[in-house]
């Protein structure tokens, strides 16, 4: 199992790609979260829409979501494409992604009445069960990501063993740091973490690179840093240092493949 991380920034980066992974089995590739940026950073791997056999969303946030319609109509008029790609994600998300973000990118066919079907084998995900690729059971996790007004707004991560079945691999996806709850069982659990981190704004919504650097030395050893700012870009040797020096696996670079037989 090869995990590509096709970038490795936040939401505006300028500097990076967005935050999204390509996990390859056996040849197949499930896309995990699809930004708005994510033809450029396929293609920075010499990759396209052609390569994506399966995609997985997380939550609804665009650089997560917003470049479902480059797969969707990549895949759906290209010819050379068979089939369609599978679609996962947990069951409510996937009816408020297309009736909130995607429905008016892609119900426009000409003749056609479109909808999620027409381009994807959509397959929904219920809280608390898993899917299947390529014979590897992903768990789907669900976090607490905002909290708009009284609403809690989750983004649901994936925990997955690698194909030997020796490593526990956790990407929480866009997370708050909430260590006292659920998320510690979940640490616990991985035996390596992808965690989003912020490096620059604090803004509440993402675990802060304080917050991580508070965990114990047990938890922090297991985590590969993703979702900052560019200023990690900019100064790169100093955070490279900093993130080993506090304990940590260190800063994912983008366009980095990690075999998890030795990551």
């Amino acid at each position: 199992m090869k995990i590509i991380a096709l970038g490795t920034g936040a939401a505006f980066t300028t500097k990076n790609w967005q935050t999204n992974f390509i996990i390859q089995e056996n040849g197949k590739n499930l896309l995990v979260d699809c930004g708005g940026d994510v033809r450029h950073s396929l293609l920075r791997q010499n990759m396209s829409y052609l390569d994506i056999d399966a995609v997985y969303i997380s939550h609804a946030h665009l650089d997560h979501a917003g470049g479902i319609d480059f797969i969707a109509y990549g895949t759906y008029f290209d010819p050379r494409y068979i089939g369609k790609p599978k679609l996962f994600c947990e069951r409510q998300l996937m009816r408020d992604l297309w009736d909130h973000s995607w429905r008016g990118a892609l119900e426009g066919l000409q003749g056609i009445d479109a909808t999620i079907d027409t381009y994807f084998d959509a397959n929904p995900v219920d809280k608390n069960s898993y899917f299947i690729f390529k014979n590897i059971m992903f768990d789907i996790v669900q976090s607490i990501h905002i909290s708009a007004k009284y609403a809690v707004v989750n983004s649901y991560g994936l925990m997955f063993n690698d194909d030997s079945g020796g490593k526990r691999i956790y990407i929480p996806t866009d997370v708050q740091f909430a260590p006292k709850s659920s998320m510690m069982a979940y640490y616990n659990e991985a035996d390596i973490i992808f965690h989003d981190c912020e490096t620059a704004n604090e803004s509440g919504v993402h675990a802060y690179y304080n917050d991580l650097a508070s965990l114990s030395p047990e938890i922090k050893k297991k985590m590969y840093l993703v979702h900052f700012q560019d200023n990690v870009i900019e100064e790169w040797d100093m955070w490279s240092e900093k993130a080993t020096k506090d304990g940590f696996r260190g800063f994912c670079k983008p366009g980095v493949i990690y075999e998890t037989k030795t990551c």
